[in-house]
């Protein structure tokens, strides 16, 4: 079989539009591609070394996005569309998004230029500059995979000292008519968080149904192969591979969750348990942020199995939440603070990342967990990545844009536009409160009440000093110590200061002592 990124199409004598399309823009259907005329326009696609690593992103990173793109090409092969595609190991590629442009410009001499608009800020800058280099029209667009606009999302903006997520959620809601009767929300309440969120027991998840994966085919296998040769130093393994890389795969993905985990989706939305990588997430993310799925139809579906009886409410409206309300909330974020969010860091932490964030090699048996896994499958639900890693580099004091770095590396589902502002200013609180009301800050007792990791871990999380004391408890006293001046002003950290302050002196230099020598073998 001929291999995808090599097969060239015949391109109209003269090109009126050169249609770009990234990697995370992959729908037939998306905004750039409509009033697509095959007599007189092109796409254009580009595999480029610069993309993974500009951040050195894991192999499974790298795979499930050129895998999808080398599908989605054969889509576009088959409906006749004339493509541009520029395969990673082609001869001559030149390596950044910006030179292949350039060169393809140079070749086909297209009037003008059409894009989806980008999820990632520095993507957005360099097409635009080539676009100018050339005296070029860029017709940006709408991305068309998200309920609101970045206007939209600005004009809620406008005036609001804090942006908060129930506020621009209850709007869409009332806008989209999403699990409503009339003005009311449905079941009479917008939130159901005190119905979901539990933990397993002591006994833990029972009879989990099965992730929906999906084995390498020839096109991903070709991809695997690439990415292990030319990538084989970055972090990571291949060798669970599984990802939806097609719009029927994603289809399908998205089925058996609402079938299969929906249901108990909220009550164990927040629960941890080693070993167990899945749980009963949709794992859906990576599928919906490469545009195989549209949040519509994502939104639609689980709403229908609340109106057929198969899931409840609480589960239902806790899932759609994340994508009508956070989805749409962090990318309104990004586009409205960047490009100085990237440089935030309120509590200025100033720590570099550890080192055994890369490989897992570490005796706290919940961050061994989670970055296996990571590493393993691109994947760690929202719990382990905000309060197990997340939680870790914040009380640790690291500086914000390096664990960015590594979140953008290591997960599938990441593209800048909703990474950065869950990482920066969610998990890190590196904006200062401009997302989050507070700092996630909690001791190892949060880990312990939510997981079985304490139980298989040499620390204690009762303890804040001495032999078997748990990292995270002692580094979280530690956390309130250092920045006590400035949490002092934020009334929802007063319980927090309250039991701070029952620590006496010779109690607070003690902890400083360990937090201090827990910081310095980090290093």
């Amino acid at each position: 079989m001929a291999e995808p990124a090599r097969v060239r199409t015949a391109f109209p004598a003269t090109v009126r539009h050169l249609v770009l399309v990234l990697g995370d823009q992959l729908d037939a259907h998306s905004s750039a591609l409509a009033g697509f005329d095959v007599t007189q326009d092109v796409v254009w696609m580009a595999e480029v070394a610069e993309e993974s690593t500009h951040v050195w992103s894991a192999k499974q990173r790298i795979a499930v996005f050129l895998s999808a793109m080398r599908h989605f090409a054969e889509t576009l092969r088959t409906r006749g569309l004339p493509l541009f595609y520029v395969g990673l190991d082609e001869p001559g590629n030149l390596g950044s998004l910006a030179l292949e442009l350039d060169k393809a410009i140079s070749q086909l001499k297209p009037a003008a230029l059409v894009l989806t608009a980008p999820g990632d800020w520095r993507v957005l800058q360099s097409l635009r500059a080539v676009a100018k280099q050339h005296g070029l029209a860029l017709d940006l667009r709408d991305d068309t995979h998200f309920f609101s606009t970045v206007r939209e999302f600005s004009a809620h903006a406008e005036g609001r000292k804090q942006l908060r997520l129930e506020y621009w959620y209850r709007e869409l809601r009332h806008k989209h008519g999403i699990l409503m009767e009339g003005n009311a929300p449905t079941g009479g309440q917008w939130n159901f968080d005190a119905d979901n969120r539990e933990a397993f027991g002591k006994a833990g998840p029972q009879q989990v149904p099965q992730p929906t994966r999906f084995a390498p085919d020839a096109i991903t296998q070709e991809v695997m192969a690439l990415v292990n040769v030319r990538f084989a130093s970055h972090p990571g393994s291949l060798k669970r591979f599984g990802w939806p890389v097609t719009r029927q795969q994603a289809l399908q993905a998205l089925q058996e969750f609402v079938d299969q985990r929906l249901p108990l989706f909220g009550r164990y939305e927040d629960a941890m348990w080693a070993g167990e990588a899945w749980l009963y997430h949709s794992h859906l993310s990576c599928a919906l942020n490469l545009k195989l799925l549209n949040p519509r139809e994502v939104v639609q579906a689980a709403e229908d199995a609340y109106r057929s009886g198969h899931a409840p409410l609480a589960a239902v409206e806790g899932f759609i939440r994340q994508i009508l309300g956070w989805r749409e909330y962090v990318r309104g974020i990004y586009w409205t603070q960047m490009p100085t969010y990237l440089e935030r860091n309120a509590l200025d932490a100033r720590a570099a990342l550890p080192a055994w964030y890369w490989t897992g090699q570490t005796d706290m048996a919940c961050l061994k967990d989670a970055i296996t896994q990571t590493l393993e499958l691109g994947y760690a639900h929202h719990i382990q990545r905000l309060m197990v890693t997340g939680l870790y580099a914040l009380l640790l004091g690291v500086k914000p844009q390096a664990v960015h770095a590594w979140y953008l590396s290591v997960y599938v589902d990441a593209v800048e536009w909703v990474e950065l502002p869950n990482t920066l200013g969610m998990g890190q609180f590196g904006d200062g409160g401009l997302m989050a009301s507070k700092p996630y800050v909690a001791s190892g007792k949060y880990i312990q009440r939510m997981s079985n990791h304490c139980s298989l871990c040499r620390y204690d999380p009762a303890q804040s000093t001495g032999p078997t004391a748990c990292p995270y408890t002692t580094l979280y006293w530690d956390f309130l110590m250092r920045h006590e001046s400035v949490l002092k002003k934020n009334p929802r950290m007063a319980m927090q200061l309250k039991n701070l302050a029952r620590l006496d002196a010779v109690a607070r230099e003690a902890i400083a002592t360990q937090a201090a020598a827990h910081r310095d073998a980090q290093i």
